[in-house]
């Protein structure tokens, strides 16, 4: 259920010509940026109070609220096509997409264990993940015929289809003791602190909050690998080709994180290290063999991410488990933040080619991390 759930959801074709919705509707360049650093703000904001709201009402309620403001956002595009319209859409989907960030997992991984399947959340979340980028891979496929049939309201209707279709998905998720517990007798405040408290006083949860934020953070490089194959002379046409690969890369190392959750803390530290190589090396080599290279290191990344979550899960106590699963997801936002920073900052003097070789360096640091062996409870 949460391998269909996640796929489903990204499953919107008008991820891939949101851009070129607003820029055909006079939105410049400069208030493009505008309209994603809202999103981001919004994101941000939103992010850890929603994890504990996920840890005090239904998580199935909010997964389906959260697919129903994605719907409500394309709407609102579609509906106000304007810099405003815009701007409304992208703070309802800044809110949709905090609500659904630890809440899932915390959903999926409480279903597990109620069930005495809890070792099974690594494969389940894995599986999730690599459908969900398979979804992400047939969306963009299909924008193009969409758009040619009816242009930007056909792609956008559908988009909001598929949303709504979401949220009668997560309405159908098993429940939990629980979501079945009486609300009243819960706290905000007191599941909040719950969730801090595990953070600051307790150094496994600590340390994985930091493994898991850092792995998830390195994960944004893919934004950059397009430019990558530019700069090392592929036509345009080349260039989705070549990034497919690293998607593939990235599609397998989710769906064998079932596998690999049963690794060493030694054997996944030296994993990363090799993808540390992997990535510096396929970078500066560039091509179809340079890409490759990047998408098996790539691929060790995001299971490594996957699994540090899924270790993550299994260290918290209590009734803050999404409050603690969000408060990794800000941290992952808070050195996202810092990673484009550096690119920016730094392509002033080096190419991009040359950045993604150099912020490959600090994987070998996280695999220090990944070293210690977690403590359960």
């Amino acid at each position: 259920m949460a391998v269909v759930w996640l796929s489903t959801r990204e499953l919107i074709p008008l991820y891939g010509v949101y851009a070129l919705l607003f820029t055909d509707h006079g939105v410049g360049g400069a208030e493009l940026s505008m309209l994603f650093a809202l999103w981001s703000v919004t994101a941000f904001v939103a992010e850890i109070p929603s994890g504990t709201l996920a840890d005090v009402v239904s998580r199935r309620l909010l997964l389906a609220a959260s697919s129903l403001l994605c719907a409500v956002a394309f709407a609102t595009w579609l509906v106000w096509p304007s810099t405003a319209g815009f701007a409304t859409g992208f703070v309802v989907w800044g809110v949709a997409g905090a609500l659904q960030s630890g809440t899932f997992e915390a959903l999926v991984y409480d279903a597990l264990d109620e069930r005495g399947a809890a070792d099974r959340y690594a494969a389940v979340s894995g599986w999730a993940q690599a459908g969900s980028m398979a979804g992400v891979l047939v969306a963009t496929a299909a924008a193009g015929p969409l758009h040619a049939l009816g242009g930007y309201p056909v792609v956008g209707w559908v988009s909001v289809a598929v949303a709504a279709a979401n949220a009668a998905l997560a309405v159908a998720f098993p429940s939990t003791t629980r979501a079945r517990r009486p609300v009243a007798v819960r706290s905000l405040d007191r599941v909040f602190g719950a969730g801090v408290r595990q953070i600051a006083r307790r150094r496994g949860v600590r340390r994985r909050v930091l493994l898991t934020a850092a792995l998830g953070a390195f994960l944004v490089y893919d934004e950059y690998f397009p430019v990558v194959a530019h700069e090392h002379g592929a036509p345009t046409a080349q260039v989705p080709l070549l990034v497919a690969l690293t998607v593939v890369g990235q599609m397998i190392g989710a769906g064998t994180a079932g596998w690999t959750a049963y690794a060493t803390p030694r054997t996944a530290a030296a994993a990363l290290v090799a993808a540390a190589v992997l990535l510096a090396t396929g970078a500066l080599l560039g091509g179809y063999a340079g890409f490759a290279l990047l998408g098996a290191g790539y691929g060790i990344v995001h299971n490594a991410w996957i699994v540090a979550e899924a270790r993550l899960q299994d260290v918290i106590d209590g009734d803050s488990r999404a409050t603690v699963a969000s408060v990794t997801g800000f941290g992952t936002e808070m050195l996202s933040v810092g990673v484009y920073a550096t690119f920016a900052a730094g392509s002033v003097a080096v190419s991009t080619t040359v950045l993604v070789a150099l912020l490959a360096a600090p994987l070998p640091a996280t695999a220090l991390l990944a070293a210690r062996r977690p403590t359960r409870g």
